[in-house]
């Protein structure tokens, strides 16, 4: 059994190509080769708690994943985000490895999957592309984006002025120009990829300025009381995408828009499905499309397999 450690893992993220591995993922969750329980969760006062787990079926390992989110964090010097992943052997049910990652591989294959889901439903000409929130996941939207997208204009909202400041000033030093925008409306009227990355309980995003074209990726709503967008973006897409139908009935953007009967269960589309071909994505410029990711297991399956396949290289 092999105990990982936060920088080791660091160390060997740059040499795998996440994409692919995490769309093997997303493609064998749709055709029903994976098996993955229903979320464990824990919603404290002052933050919350995620369970995942499953296995791919013929694969070597189960993954049992822990990761957390105190919003609050920050403000006392600590990261948001915490947990660790559990590898075990699916021959045997031996522990293989556990990997202390502090919640970066999620943070990190939460961000690939949002690349993915750019990569298959975004418009072939992205001119400005809206950043909803600062942390750590906004970084990593734009870091793995700017490997599918080659626009590097960024707008960028936030509650907190200091804060979209400073991270406009962070990926300006990387490549980007990213401009602080104040008004949420300028920022969907002016881009047409928008990410979403913000913990909010209420929607922060209204249809009123939505172009057509456009694509929003939703990350941040991944519980079932969380929600970024208004009902109205999903009724105005011609593409409603989830990572998982399952998943997303219950919980973040697509189970609000179903619960106000904004829009039909039948007419959502898995990205898995999109990533094998066996259903459409975009299929026009003038499209509106929204992808709903509230992090399936399959995703950690992956990125674990994958850092620990690396490491014994």
């Amino acid at each position: 059994m092999r105990v990982v450690t936060l920088d080791e893992i660091k160390s060997v993220l740059p040499n795998i190509d996440l994409l692919p591995a995490i769309e093997e993922g997303f493609t064998a969750y749709s055709a029903g080769e994976a098996v993955v329980p229903p979320v464990g969760e824990l919603l404290l006062p002052q933050g919350e708690v995620h369970i995942k787990y499953g296995f791919i079926k013929d694969h070597d390992y189960y993954v049992i994943k822990i990761a957390s989110g105190f919003y609050e964090n920050p403000l006392i010097g600590l990261s948001s985000s915490s947990g660790l992943m559990l590898l075990f052997r699916q021959a045997t049910g031996e522990l293989a490895a556990i990997l202390l990652d502090e919640g970066h591989l999620t943070d990190t294959r939460t961000a690939v999957a949002g690349a993915i889901a750019a990569k298959h439903l975004a418009p072939e000409n992205v001119r400005r592309i809206g950043i909803f929130g600062t942390g750590i996941q906004a970084r990593l939207q734009l870091q793995y984006l700017s490997q599918v997208v080659p626009c590097r204009d960024v707008a960028v909202w936030g509650r907190t002025p200091q804060h979209v400041d400073a991270y406009c000033d962070e990926m300006r030093q990387v490549g980007f120009n990213a401009e602080h925008v104040d008004d949420p409306g300028e920022l969907v009227a002016t881009c047409n990829l928008i990410v979403t990355t913000t913990p909010s309980d209420r929607p922060l995003l209204s249809a009123d300025h939505l172009q057509p074209g456009t694509h929003i990726t939703a990350v941040g709503a991944d519980t079932p009381d969380k929600q970024e967008l208004e009902t109205d973006m999903l009724k105005r897409a011609e593409v409603v995408v989830a990572d998982s139908i399952a998943q997303c009935t219950q919980r973040g953007e697509i189970h609000h828009a179903l619960a106000q009967k904004a829009i039909e269960r039948g007419a959502i589309v898995e990205l898995g499905d999109i990533v094998s071909g066996q259903a459409a994505g975009r299929t026009s410029d003038d499209q509106i499309t929204v992808a709903d990711l509230t992090g399936v297991a399959v995703q950690d399956i992956q990125i674990a397999t994958a850092v620990v396949a690396q490491l014994e290289k």
